[in-house]
């Protein structure tokens, strides 16, 4: 027999305490199921794309995204990310943005009406995205961490970036 100290006394016999543990243990194990406030929105990551380093031959550029999904409320290194992506694209890729070559947008993930491109790139929260479109038709999306890391000097992140993008626009899909 089993005795659980509580206010109550409750003598139970070897069969009813092991079924009262697993109970116990299925509810702990259950967790809240109820959710008070309705999901805005669930990010479902984006399609894989076919990995590559270089593009087959034959097959060229058409078309370069560069995103910047950002919530609402940003942080500096948000802005910062924002801010230094557009000086690049706008100092060394001006004409690549004038024909429509390069895209760039700054894009508030938390809206409705930004979700196709959530989607499609897999973006969750703040981060800096490059798609890669073909003339066969395939997309390769890459999302960018490195930039973090180079926010404390305009012109290293520029130069940085500026060289991730001179790669991707030559066909070159390795790592950056």
């Amino acid at each position: 027999m089993i005795r659980i100290q509580s206010r109550f006394p409750i003598h139970l016999s070897g069969t009813a305490a092991a079924l009262a543990l697993i109970v116990l243990g299925a509810v702990l194990l259950a967790g809240c199921t109820s959710q008070s406030e309705p999901i805005m929105s669930v990010n479902t990551p984006a399609p894989a794309a076919p990995s590559a380093s270089t593009l087959p031959v034959g097959v060229t550029v058409t078309k370069l995204e560069v995103f910047h999904f950002h919530p609402t409320r940003q942080c500096i290194s948000c802005v910062t990310i924002g801010d230094y992506a557009n000086a690049t694209l706008t100092t060394y890729f001006a004409d690549e943005l004038a024909s429509g070559k390069i895209v760039f947008r700054h894009i508030n993930g938390e809206l409705p009406e930004n979700q196709v491109e959530v989607e499609r790139y897999g973006a969750s929260g703040s981060s800096l995205w490059i798609g890669v479109y073909t003339s066969d038709g395939t997309f390769y999306p890459e999302e960018n961490l490195k930039v973090w890391y180079r926010t404390d000097d305009k012109g290293r992140f520029m130069d940085y970036l500026k060289g991730v993008i001179e790669k991707r626009l030559a066909g070159d899909l390795t790592p950056a």
